[in-house]
């Protein structure tokens, strides 16, 4: 008898995220495993079910697909899932299952909200830190994305180590989308020319160590490029002072990102905790040299690929980019080693991961 599998798509009602992205291209991972009659997933079946609002991005999902209930957001995941579920395994991959479930396999991609709490609101911190440890103790077994995250996911108190699993993700996803320059040229940038960074002011994420590193003279004929949907204002109301050097792309699609990536000098990458770290490798990918700071999985992640630059020195920061700024031969070299490392991190391993987990557990 097949084993019967429901994914938890949650993911398709919400805005895109970088845990987003992973539900995303696991079931897709999963369902071309599937198409190619894999002996993995010979005895399984897999569906993924959403909520009504869900519906229009449904079509981006390779697995079957099932709206269900007429209810949204947390009700539905709390209470529709698991009274609909019936003899399935529930796979949720988001970070948050239903607690009343116990077939079910959840997916915890860190522990920041014990971290860093202060990149957290008081509502979000106090439903992750009620929820996940019930998961815990009530599911199958966890996810994770690292062994950091594991090992992390541990000392939280959420769940033993011995119950959690790594699922790495993949970085492939970048690599089929067409290169898009038109932020490069909207934004006035030169090839080779500028660094990429996120925009963000959560304090983990650390951005405010680049903005003080892009005072120093040394760096003005090399822009940094913000990408994310925080803008100056945000980061002035925070407190931080935002250099006349430093230009705000906004969103961007994953064609523009490529674009960006491989135009740039580098990314730079200050967070103090990462649970994985997927921009880096998506930079790694297309050639981008990652510059990181040896926190969190981001060592796990970068390996001897990277440059590691202290989380805290701004000095360390504008030193290290204008000297790779003037050593193309040291670009060059970082850029080929990246493409390498990067070549370790498919969705089609990590399905194959999760399909290891799966036929062990259930």
């Amino acid at each position: 008898m097949a084993k019967r599998f429901i994914i938890n798509g949650k993911f398709l009602r919400a805005e895109s995220t970088g845990v987003h992205r992973v539900a995303m291209e696991l079931s897709n991972a999963l369902a071309d495993l599937m198409a190619e009659g894999h002996p993995a997933v010979a005895e399984m079946e897999f569906e993924v079910w959403h909520t009504f609002d869900g519906k229009a991005r449904a079509a981006e999902v390779r697995l079957p697909c099932r709206t269900v209930g007429f209810l949204t957001g947390i009700p539905w995941e709390q209470f529709t899932l698991p009274l609909m579920q019936g003899k399935r395994t529930l796979i949720s991959l988001c970070n948050i299952g239903p607690v009343c479930s116990r077939d079910a396999i959840t997916m915890i991609h860190d522990a920041q909200v014990h971290l860093s709490p202060a990149s957290y609101g008081r509502g979000f911190r106090l439903w992750y830190r009620f929820v996940q440890p019930i998961l815990g103790c009530r599911n199958r077994r966890l996810l994770t994305v690292s062994a950091y995250s594991r090992a992390q996911i541990a000392a939280a108190g959420i769940c033993p180590t011995d119950r959690i699993d790594v699922v790495h993700n993949g970085v492939d996803h970048i690599l089929r989308v067409a290169n898009d320059p038109s932020a490069v040229l909207v934004l006035g940038l030169t090839s080779g020319r500028y660094v990429v960074a996120l925009s963000t002011t959560q304090a983990h994420k650390n951005i405010a160590i680049l903005l003080k590193a892009y005072s120093d003279p040394m760096l003005a004929d090399l822009p940094l490029v913000l990408v994310g949907g925080t803008g100056r204002e945000a980061f002035e109301a925070a407190g931080i002072e935002v250099p006349a050097n430093v230009r705000f792309a906004g969103r961007v699609s994953d064609e523009a990102l490529r674009g960006l990536m491989e135009n740039a000098l580098c990314l730079a990458f200050p967070s103090k905790t990462e649970g994985f770290g997927l921009p880096p490798l998506e930079a790694m990918a297309l050639g981008c040299p990652a510059l990181l700071a040896p926190c969190g999985a981001l060592p796990e992640i970068g390996g001897g690929a990277v440059v590691y630059v202290p989380p805290d020195d701004a000095e360390a920061w504008a030193s290290v980019i204008h000297d790779l700024a003037h050593s193309p031969a040291k670009r060059a070299v970082l850029a080929t080693l990246g493409k390498e490392h990067a070549r370790k991190f498919t969705w089609r391993n990590a399905a194959l991961t999760l399909v290891d987990t799966l036929n062990r557990t259930c």
